[in-house]
């Protein structure tokens, strides 16, 4: 299965930090933060990744480069501006091909189990797999419901769901009827959430969303101290 890596955003959260450096490369635990995930894909086997670039996309290609040194074989899906998550992986699908394939969001941290993830695959008419998690404090209902038996749901108003890790296994069908462009990928995932044809999987372990200055400096140091 191939792998694709969302690095296309502007990072606007963690100015001025991304004035200068990308965010997918700005470090924690003595490596950038993309790199945590391609070694980590590499150990689980992947050997064919595609990464998006847009906001000073130049960085990321050349510190990434071809991707030998973690056993993969690296391709760019370069945004003249940041295309959103649909339509970045949109952009991206004549790299990807016609099988399902795992997306990793480029701004998080987490331990989650790609092998795993990879053997499980999609079922028999799903359009997606997600990795949810719990709620951080800064979005306390989350996303979804996750049911016993492994199926995502809506998340009932007022009531605590789980978070959407930045990881998960996409169909290609679920673009099917995209036109190119701008275009987040919550609907896409509602309507297949609607149509029944949405999978889903608890991870209990490490997990961050590094979206703040202050995120990424309490997840350095955690990381540094071997936490």
């Amino acid at each position: 299965m191939k792998a694709m890596i969302l690095a296309a955003g502007r990072g606007e959260r963690m100015r001025p930090l991304t004035d200068t450096t990308p965010k997918p490369l700005l470090r924690a635990g003595g490596a950038p933060l993309i790199e945590h995930h391609l070694r980590r894909l590499g150990s689980a086997g992947v050997r064919e990744a595609v990464i998006n670039v847009s906001h000073l996309g130049e960085q990321v290609e050349a510190y990434c480069g071809d991707g030998g040194r973690w056993g993969l074989s690296l391709s760019y899906s370069r945004e003249e501006s940041p295309l959103e998550t649909a339509g970045g992986i949109l952009q991206a699908l004549p790299l990807l091909g016609d099988a399902p394939f795992l997306v990793v969001n480029g701004d998080i941290y987490t331990d989650c189990s790609f092998d795993a993830l990879l053997a499980a695959g999609l079922g028999p008419g799903d359009l997606a797999r997600l990795v949810l998690v719990d709620n951080p404090p800064h979005h306390p209902l989350g996303d979804f419901h996750l049911d016993s038996r492994g199926r995502v749901h809506a998340r009932q108003d007022g009531l605590a769901g789980r978070t959407y890790a930045g990881v998960g296994v996409y169909s290609p069908q679920l673009f099917d009827d995209l036109a190119p462009g701008v275009t987040p990928l919550r609907p896409l995932l509602d309507a297949a959430i609607d149509a029944g044809r949405m999978a889903g999987e608890y991870h209990g372990g490490d997990w961050e969303d590094v979206g703040t200055p202050e995120r990424l400096a309490a997840l350095d140091a955690r990381l540094s101290n071997g936490g």
